[in-house]
């Protein structure tokens, strides 16, 4: 099979046209006929995974997060971003970037996110008009929780070793909006249709301030996002039973202290 049948795959459940209007979604890398029989999936491109794949006989990448977001002003060994490209092209390997366009997809980043938490009736905290896409997702809990007993699921089912919360003061969650990644910008969405729980990757120091009584709750961008790796692998298994599809699951920068 070629790139472009992995990207045919990819893009009939996270189409390009779902993607936000600043993001650089799409083949960051390589050409479109070039034959794939393996596939390496990640949530970063670094370059440890472009070594792996080049090492192994990867012929293809596809991440999460796009490597290449602003243009590059030279293709040299200036940034990793560079190096990575460079490696890439020598080592003919194309790379393929599904970021927005997967978190704002029916199924995608925030759908497994509240399949694990475990929501009923969730809908788009911020439709998309004229489509069935949309950021962050909101719906509530088949039997309400206590604030703590919560958190300590949650912290349990992303395997989050430090769970950034505002204070529990002992209410019941029962509705529940959440977006994987930086989704500071729905936290007034959550807000106006009666969230008990906003749960996102990442947050700013101020957002704590301003959450109204709503309880915060902050995975880590990575671990927020982790599934992203099992759809794409899904998706590309389902379609290709004799593709080579294997997960590079180490490229979290962030590290924790016990």
């Amino acid at each position: 099979m070629k790139v472009r049948d992995i990207i045919g795959v990819i893009e009939r459940t996270a189409p390009l046209r779902y993607q936000d209007e600043w993001d650089n979604s799409g083949l960051q890398v390589g050409f479109l006929d070039s034959e794939v029989s393996k596939v390496l999936v990640c949530i970063d491109v670094t370059e440890a995974v472009v070594d792996f794949a080049a090492e192994r006989g990867f012929e293809m990448i596809v991440s999460h997060h796009p490597l290449i977001f602003k243009a590059l002003s030279q293709v040299s060994d200036a940034t990793y971003q560079q190096r990575c490209v460079v490696k890439a092209l020598e080592k003919g390997i194309a790379i393929y970037s599904a970021h927005t366009s997967m978190d704002n997809a029916p199924g995608g980043v925030n759908y497994r996110i509240a399949d694990l938490i475990g929501l009923d009736d969730y809908r788009w905290l911020q439709p998309r008009e004229g489509m069935d896409a949309g950021s962050g997702l909101i719906g509530t809990l088949p039997t309400p929780e206590r604030d703590t007993d919560f958190l300590a699921r949650i912290k349990m089912t992303f395997g989050v070793e430090c769970l950034k919360h505002t204070a529990c003061n002992g209410r019941e969650i029962n509705t529940v909006a959440l977006c994987g990644g930086a989704g500071a910008f729905l936290m007034r969405d959550a807000l106006r249709q009666g969230a008990d729980c906003f749960i996102t990757g990442e947050l700013h120091y101020h957002d704590y301030f301003e959450n109204d009584g709503m309880l915060l709750a902050e995975l880590g961008h990575f671990e927020s996002e982790q599934y992203t790796m099992a759809i794409f692998s899904d998706l590309l298994e389902d379609a290709f039973p004799d593709l080579g599809v294997c997960t590079y699951f180490e490229t979290n920068p962030v590290c924790y202290d016990a």
